[in-house]
């Protein structure tokens, strides 16, 4: 498959600490998160930008290619074009290939190793068309990453040179970057001023930067190939002996990562993997790259697509064991702000999903119980059904009340100034779905939850049924005022008849539902989140970071949806091979084409609710690709494979 070289295409390389390296396959930088080494200093927390990227430039005889452009204000691209570029490639790792003459390719290629604060960067000249002088210089920030950095007078450009290792701390607070390489380093100290970030500047966001750059590297290719590992791991050399020499390390590093990424059977399980970050002796789930972490609700549902049904179940229950630790009241958080010291419990719909990821796991793993996990499940029920936080608690009708004033506490829980857009308080209609599947896998380990089971099942087939249009209310009980019921046509209703285990409708009822949300919601990149028509109807992403807030739910697309929908569409028909075979080729197929559009190997957040579906917020989602590998690999996988 050839991959766009554009400034909108977008690659990753995580190191399994909470660091990555990242930007586009044009190679100019975007977005204030683009850097080569950004790492976290106290996994998975505490993410620095170190070095953002390089000036690099090639010259043979009377020729000089400059091999990457940059955006300056006032927004004028330089390079303006980079016509040597001529493919990139991503697997096994990042590759750009230039074709700067007749018979002479120049690629350049890096990868960040697993497990370590690191990027290997290496470029080769192919055929016999001669020699080159490539130049580089690193671009040094040493910010936090959500930051922009600006020429200052703290800034330390001094460097502790030991042959072919260089060594910087621009601040004494970060890290310090160490540089293995095999050319020749020059200290020349110069500052790159007003670099323009597009991506920040569409956002309404601080969009300009300054870098220091503290040398020149150069190396003449001929046969062999430049190498440069740039770091924070300690390498504390006294004399040049005690130096690593880097051809050395770059081949070790090389052959062990082949190995690695080899072990995994195809491109999509590789960037599941990247989503699962060292915490500790344990593990966590991040939410998205570039800016998301660990959040609660995205880390459960994604798990039961990237952990559970990919086969990582040891690293499923350690994350699940991980969340454990900060249970509370009941409640396990919806987001983890910058510790695990002061968790943020405002979500009714984060704990529910963890009971579901619990039984996924239990399921696929065959053991008959996880005390620490079915404890869990138990106080988490228990809590819910006297009432915790937030007004949360289980009604006479057996169904759970969620919310008060202008709480936001499901999944739709974007604010803008402060203020809910879809506050939705109480009774949400996949919150109930969430809650009755929680009871049922409850009953399973405590008989006692059966009769709250039956009775909020019983109330929820009477209470949501919306006989006018033939699906379901998004809320009942609006604002806790009895039979106050908000008709809005959304995807909500969805989880009723998909995504859960526990289908709450009839044959018929399933069938409308489905046949509904196809007609108003779906798109070839997920559901809507509002019907076209609808008070509110948002379609479009509007630019900067207030004004998207204010459409993530009135209308724009979300992808994860697509894995409920495909499941409730299967339902519908059967659940035969099939019908799964059908859905393969009608939904997911289409569907998967996005992993090679935009983030690549990924699944992006949002995507704009008309066509041509433009893609935003965060371009590498951990539950858009969770869903989809959850319908690839558990969903439509067919009891009996058509055999061809």
């Amino acid at each position: 498959m050839k991959i766009p070289i554009n400034q909108e295409t977008e690659w990753l390389e995580a190191d399994g600490l909470g660091g990555f390296s990242s930007g586009t396959t044009l190679g100019v930088r975007t977005r204030r998160y683009h850097s080569l080494l950004l790492t976290a200093t106290t996994p998975p927390i505490g993410r620095v930008a170190l070095v953002k990227g390089l000036e690099t430039w090639v010259e043979t005889g009377k020729d000089f290619y400059f091999l990457n452009p940059h955006f300056y204000l006032p927004g004028v691209m330089s390079p303006e074009k980079v016509e040597t570029l001529h493919a990139f490639d991503l697997h096994p790792w990042p590759r750009w290939t230039y074709k700067l003459a007749p018979g002479l390719i120049l690629q350049h290629e890096l990868f960040v190793p697993h497990g370590k604060p690191m990027v290997v960067l290496s470029w080769k000249l192919i055929g016999d068309g001669g020699s080159a002088r490539l130049s580089l210089r690193p671009l040094l920030s040493g910010s936090n990453y959500h930051t922009l950095h600006h020429e200052n007078p703290d800034f330390q450009f001094d460097a502790d040179i030991f042959d072919q290792l260089v060594r910087w701390r621009p601040y004494p607070s970060h890290p310090a970057i160490t540089a293995l390489h095999n050319g020749h380093y020059h200290h020349k100290p110069e500052w790159y001023r007003q670099f323009l970030y597009e991506k920040e500047k569409q956002r309404g966001m601080d969009s300009v930067e300054d870098l220091g750059s503290p040398g020149l590297f150069q190396w003449v290719l001929g046969k062999g190939r430049a190498v440069m590992i740039l770091t924070t791991q300690g390498i504390q050399p006294t004399t040049a002996s005690d130096i690593p020499q880097a051809m050395e390390l770059y081949e070790d590093l090389k052959a062990k990562e082949e190995k690695r990424r080899k072990s995994f059977a195809s491109p999509s399980l590789l960037s599941a993997e990247n989503y699962f970050v060292k915490k500790g002796d344990g593990k966590i789930l991040l939410a998205g790259y570039p800016w998301l972490t660990d959040w609660g609700r995205d880390t459960f549902i994604s798990m039961r697509g990237l952990g559970i049904a990919t086969g990582k179940l040891e690293e499923s229950r350690t994350v699940l064991h991980e969340w454990i630790k900060v249970l509370s009241e009941g409640m396990v958080p919806n987001r983890l702000p910058g510790s695990w010291q002061d968790p943020d419990y405002a979500s009714v719909d984060a704990s529910l999903w963890f009971i579901l990821a619990c039984h996924d796991y239990l399921t696929a793993s065959g053991k008959t119980a996880d005390k620490e996990l079915t404890d869990a499940i138990e106080k988490i029920l228990t809590a819910y059904s006297k009432g915790t936080r937030f007004g949360i608690g289980m009604d006479k009708d057996g169904l759970l009340f969620a919310g008060e004033g202008d709480s936001a506490l499901t999944w739709m829980d974007a604010r803008v100034e402060g203020k809910a857009v879809t506050p939705r308080v109480g009774k949400p209609v996949e919150v109930q779905a969430l809650w009755l599947n929680a009871l049922w896998i409850g009953s399973k380990i405590s008989k006692h939850w059966k009769e709250h089971l039956d009775k909020g099942l019983a109330s929820f087939r009477e209470k949501f049924w919306n006989k006018e249009t033939g699906c379901l209310f998004d809320v009942i009980d609006v604002n806790r005022q009895p039979g106050v019921n908000d008709p809005a046509f959304r995807p909500n209703q969805i989880f009723a008849v998909g995504g859960l285990p526990l289908v709450l409708l009839d044959e018929t009822q399933v069938r409308w539902v489905v046949d509904l949300i196809e007609k108003k919601l779906l798109t070839p990149v997920g559901l809507r989140s509002l019907a076209p028509g609808e008070p509110g109807y948002q379609p479009h992403l509007h630019a900067g970071v207030v004004e998207e807030g204010a459409t993530f739910h009135q209308g724009v697309v979300w992808p994860w949806l697509m894995g409920p929908f495909v499941e409730a569409w299967v339902r519908s028909r059967g659940d035969t091979d099939e019908a799964k075979r059908e859905a393969r080729k009608k939904f997911l197929e289409p569907f998967l084409t996005r992993l090679w559009e935009e983030g690549l190997g990924h699944l992006p957040e949002v995507a704009e609710a008309e066509p041509p579906f433009k893609t935003g917020g965060c371009p590498f989602q951990a539950w858009s690709l969770g869903e989809a590998l959850r319908l690839d690999l558990a969903v439509l996988k067919e009891k009996h494979p058509h055999k061809k």
